[in-house]
């Protein structure tokens, strides 16, 4: 006779849900652990004392608007207190080591909630690089998370059960955030409404993987195919999340599988991994125990045969509800809005948030490769040699890596800039200059320097239009490439008055974007023209 939690009912409280709890804080942790991992490898060189876009002088310029009070308040960060390359570091292997803890089976709700602090500390002072809306899906995520544990108790399955309202609001974010992503699409690009947009998005999504080629020459019935499964996962489907059983469970393989085809086709950071922890609640213990190792089962059995209620932690589980309930307000309007946006906050805490992606497809794919030559003309007919992206192409015979879940945030950024002109990204001014001078740390941003003994003369960024090149050709090409125009930016020396060099202490440009205020964002604009300090 199998048990109520095999059922996935306990005898008066239906359904049950130890093993979805114990899932979705592994799988949180393990996303919260590649997002620290990121910090460790990357965060000294973006916005350290002598990064691309420091902290401290954000920080500074913040407090000269608003007050280290009210900038705290707006972007709340233990970064306000100190933004030392070591506190930064220090937080970031924090957050990593107890990432990992998570990871293995072990968390309360303290635990998550320095998680969740630590990673908005990030997030707050990470300006131009911690700007995607996984970001701040994440601490949506961790935030639920929390009040899924008992304070202190650390066990995998501790004697207090999963309240169930959390488990709801856990599906109230899978909601949103899959009809978010399906509402910009069917008022955005032509191309989704036309079953079309899968002819592109393979080929021209951020960091394509090694199967994107694969994927972007199947028939073009299958693609269409795929644009109606995006609608099934992103438009029927969140309907059913708060459904009876069956449909809810189906609802959430749909969602799931769209989110692993996902996986397989790119590179998309964290965010596909991310989006299926709230989809983890709509399943219950009936439907893990027939999946789970029956030791695992057998473990949650115990632990809901002792377990115990805890007033203090239904009493939180309502409260946060109500709380959630009055903050949704204003994204189910934006939702329902023709102007929708996505990937916004409404609240310093980022509890509840509109989501959204690829509202557009671009039907060309563009990058920006930095050059650098020895040569004393720096004309066309120099020996320029290119500086290769850790995952968006440059070498025309090279595979597309697999970096997700891990983020190369330079790579990013430099997509999103291929797309707009070096004004709209002036810290490339930055790097240009720290390549000039072989800085450790922007050269590590790179997965290689042309240049290891001695730095170039002149560093020049070209603008490529890039295609996928048929599996089986002669050459053994992935890609095959035209160049766009004269340069995206001129070749520059070191002593180029056009550089720009931030450092601690000095004024320098801040990024325009910041998700909370347009106060801030007001007087936070890059200023088009400062002085370089000295060299």
């Amino acid at each position: 006779m199998l048990s109520p939690l095999a059922n996935g009912n306990s005898e008066d409280a239906g359904p049950t849900y130890w093993l979805t709890r114990f899932l979705i804080l592994r799988l949180l942790g393990v996303v919260y652990a590649i997002g620290f991992l990121v910090a460790i490898n990357e965060v000294i060189p973006l916005i350290g004392a002598n990064g691309l876009l420091p902290a401290g002088i954000f920080v500074r310029r913040v407090s000269a608007v608003v007050g280290s009070t009210g900038g705290f308040l707006r972007l709340p960060s233990i970064f306000w207190f100190t933004h030392s390359d070591t506190a930064l570091l220090t937080a970031a292997w924090v957050g990593f080591l107890l990432s990992c803890v998570v990871a293995a089976g072990f968390a309360n709700a303290l635990t998550l909630f320095v998680l969740w602090f630590l990673y908005m500390s990030f997030i707050n002072v990470g300006q131009d690089w911690y700007g995607y809306g996984w970001e701040i899906q994440l601490l949506e995520t961790g935030f639920l998370a929390i009040f899924l544990c008992p304070l202190l108790d650390m066990r995998p399955f501790p004697r207090r059960a999963p309240p169930l309202p959390i488990i709801v609001l856990f599906r109230w974010l899978i909601c949103r955030i899959m009809l978010g992503s399906g509402l910009i699409k069917l008022r955005g690009d032509e191309v989704w409404r036309n079953g079309t947009a899968l002819y592109y998005h393979f080929e021209t999504q951020p960091l394509p993987g090694p199967l994107s080629r694969w994927f972007h020459f199947l028939p073009r019935i299958v693609l269409r195919i795929g644009v109606w499964y995006n609608w099934l996962a992103e438009i029927v489907a969140p309907f059913f999340v708060f459904w009876p059983r069956p449909a809810r469970h189906i609802a959430g393989i749909v969602i799931v599988g769209l989110q692993f085809i996902l996986i397989l086709s790119g590179n998309l950071s964290f965010l596909n991994w991310l989006t299926i922890i709230p989809a983890l609640a709509c399943f219950d213990d009936g439907f893990w125990s027939r999946l789970l190792p029956r030791a695992l089962v057998r473990r949650a059995e115990a632990a809901e045969a002792k377990a115990e209620p805890s007033r203090p932690m239904t009493t939180i589980a309502w409260g946060i509800t109500v709380i959630i309930a009055l903050l949704s307000v204003e994204p189910v309007v934006n939702m329902l809005s023709p102007q929708q946006i996505m990937n916004t906050s409404y609240n310093p805490l980022d509890l509840v948030n509109t989501y959204g992606a690829f509202g557009s497809v671009g039907q060309e794919r563009f990058n920006v490769v930095f050059e650098g030559t020895m040569d004393d003309i720096p004309n066309d007919s120099a020996n320029w040699k290119e500086y290769p992206y850790r995952g968006l192409p440059v070498a025309l015979d090279k595979r597309p890596p697999q970096v997700a879940p891990y983020q190369l945030r330079l790579d990013w950024q430099m997509w999103f800039a291929a797309m707009s002109t070096p004004d709209e990204y002036p810290w490339t001014l930055t790097l240009i200059f720290k390549l000039l001078n072989n800085d450790p740390g922007a050269v590590s941003l790179f997965a290689g320097n042309p240049f290891p003994d001695k730095p170039p003369r002149y560093i020049r960024a070209v603008l490529y239009r890039y295609s996928f090149a048929r599996s089986g050709n002669s050459a053994g090409l992935w890609w095959t490439r035209q160049r766009i125009g004269n340069t995206w930016l001129p070749p520059m020396a070191a002593d180029d008055p056009r550089l720009i060099i931030p450092a601690e202490g000095q004024e320098a440009q801040i990024p325009r974007y910041h998700r909370h205020s347009t106060a801030i964002n007001a007087q936070l604009l890059y200023n088009p023209i400062l002085p370089a300090a000295s060299r």
